[in-house]
């Protein structure tokens, strides 16, 4: 007799295979999981999927670490949502309830929330960021955000940072990122590595994994994906900047109708809409895409490719609107703040160097050098002809010396 070749079974927590979704689902109650399987408008529960390449696909055991204590909050089941619209108001109603956000912010975030649940349908995607103070109200807003949000993952930028890269590589999702801006440690640069890679798709992350026989091993890390945060401050990264929509948390004081501590029924509304949220993923993945049409014309095109994933869910022209007029403010408000730091720093950099030096000119490879040495892990890089410009700007003159650009000093200072 024969023996029955062994299935090459695959721990799955979401999978797109041709025109069927494959999602992992957790039911709370009785501690199970199971994969459901959506095709054509149908969608079943199952322990094992047999696919084209040969793998069977089964769940990830319930007894996950992750998935047991809700770690990474994950429907029960797909629930009929009824159509977008109404989705997106009882999303909106849900957030109003428990948080108090701006009206056009809460919208937005309301949208943010969909477009997690089919984020893998674009190449490149926002962040959304809450930022104020202490006591100002982030941390509920990233509780009742990640709690809806595409499979959500909470860390906190105070967390090692190693299992977050696996936790997003292997459950995607989405990451709910609380007290984000450390700053000046390795923690901090791996941290914004995860940010900066992770707008965009096919953009992993190597590391260097040691093996049982001590023996490295470089791995990708996919880190791509939605991510949510929470933070004080801003990072000095303007190509980073560039990638949030943020609400300002003005410790204004909170609606008499916002309960004081998150009720449990925040957590009974939350599994309800991740179930309709499924349901929103399982029906339409396939029929959602970028609509270039809906790029905003006189902007940076960095800004662009943030907004137009958000863009292209939104329906409403007045929404779209009022989002377009947002993003133009942000660029201006961009620009500036990127003048004001790499000039400052610029200068700063050329006194250091002409004080009490007896040269007669400082070439600008070696300004722009002392520029990006003055900075942290989260400072823009300048070049030689970016220096060259600030100067210019400023009315201090350049000259040419045996073939390169320099700044003439002189003499000594005093």
């Amino acid at each position: 007799m024969e023996a029955q070749p062994q299935k090459h079974t695959v721990p799955t927590v979401s999978r797109i295979c041709g025109d069927t979704v494959v999602e992992l689902v957790y039911d709370a109650k009785v501690r199970t999981t199971a994969l459901v399987v959506a095709s054509e408008g149908r969608w079943r529960k199952a322990q094992e999927f047999a696919i084209a390449t040969g793998e069977t696909l089964v769940p990830y055991s319930a007894a996950n670490n992750l998935i047991r204590h809700e770690c990474v909050m994950l429907p029960s089941e797909p629930v009929d949502g009824g159509s977008k619209a109404e989705l997106l108001r009882d999303i909106e109603a849900y957030l109003h309830r428990y948080v108090d956000l701006s009206p056009l912010f809460k919208r937005i975030a309301a949208h943010y929330v969909l477009l997690t649940w089919v984020f893998d349908a674009f190449n490149e995607l926002p962040y959304l960021r809450l930022q104020g103070d202490y006591g100002t109200g982030k941390t509920r807003a990233l509780i009742t955000l990640g709690s809806i949000a595409y499979k959500g993952f909470f860390a906190s930028g105070a967390s090692t940072v190693s299992p977050i890269f696996h936790t997003l590589d292997t459950f995607g999702g989405t990451l709910v990122l609380d007290e984000a801006d450390l700053r000046f440690s390795d923690k901090t640069a791996d941290l914004v590595k995860i940010l900066n890679n992770g707008t965009v798709k096919g953009l992993p992350i190597l590391r260097t994994l040691q093996n049982r026989h001590k023996e490295f091993n470089p791995a990708a890390f996919n880190i791509f994906g939605p991510k949510i945060v929470a933070m004080r401050g801003t990072f000095k990264d303007q190509a980073l900047e560039s990638r949030f929509l943020t609400e300002y948390m003005d410790g204004r004081p909170l609606r008499p109708d916002i309960p004081i501590q998150l009720p449990n029924s925040l957590k009974v509304e939350a599994h309800a809409l991740r179930n309709r949220l499924l349901h929103f993923r399982l029906a339409n993945r396939f029929t959602i895409a970028s609509d270039a049409a809906r790029a905003i014309t006189g902007i940076d095109p960095r800004l662009n490719q943030t907004a137009l994933s958000l863009l292209s869910l939104i329906d409403d022209p007045s929404l779209r609107e009022a989002f377009t007029a947002n993003i133009r403010a942000r660029q201006t408000q961009l620009t500036a703040e990127r003048s004001r730091g790499t000039d400052v720093r610029t200068l700063t950099a050329l006194k250091d160097l002409s004080e009490g030096s007896d040269r007669k000119s400082i070439s600008l490879r070696e300004l722009a050098e002392r520029v990006n040495a003055s900075g942290d892990v989260m400072d823009v890089s300048v070049s030689s002809r970016d220096v060259g410009q600030i100067l210019r700007a400023h009315s201090i003159p350049l000259h040419k010396s045996h073939g390169i650009i320099v700044v003439p000093i002189s003499g000594p200072t005093a």
